[in-house]
C-alpha cells in the first residue's frame, strides 16, 4: 500500500502524530484519543502497517506501535523534492513578473 494513500486520511495522520510524539503507543492508548470504536482504530492501524509507516511489537496480549523511520524518511524525501521543485517554479515566476513589471513601466 502507498504511504500517501495511508496518510490521506486525517485520523491516520493523527495516529502517526500521536505515536511520533510519544515514541511508542499501544492500540488501547491510541483508541483512547479518538471518539471512534477500537475496531475502527484497528483498521486504521492495519492500513498504516500495510503502508509500512508503522512497526508493531507484540508483548503478551498487547500490541505496541512505533513509527517506521525508514519509511518516513522516504516520505520526507519525496516531500522535500516536491517542495524544491515548487520553490524553483515560484522563483522563475517571480523573475518573469519582475521583467513584465519593468516592461510595463517603459
Amino acid at each position: 500500500m502507498d504511504a500517501f494513500y495511508a496518510l490521506a486520511e486525517p485520523r491516520r495522520r493523527r495516529i502517526i502524530e500521536l505515536i511520533a510524539a510519544n515514541g511508542r503507543l499501544s492500540a488501547t492508548e491510541i483508541s483512547k484519543k479518538f471518539d471512534i470504536t477500537a475496531q475502527a482504530i484497528s483498521q486504521h492501524l492495519s492500513v498504516l502497517l500495510s503502508a509500512k509507516l508503522l512497526i508493531v511489537h507484540k508483548h503478551a496480549q498487547q500490541r505496541i506501535y512505533e513509527i517506521n523511520s525508514n519509511e518516513m524518511v522516504e516520505v520526507e524525501g519525496w516531500t522535500e523534492k516536491t517542495l524544491k521543485m515548487w520553490n524553483e517554479r515560484f522563483d522563475r515566476l517571480e523573475e518573469v513578473l519582475k521583467e513584465e513589471k519593468k516592461k510595463a513601466r517603459k
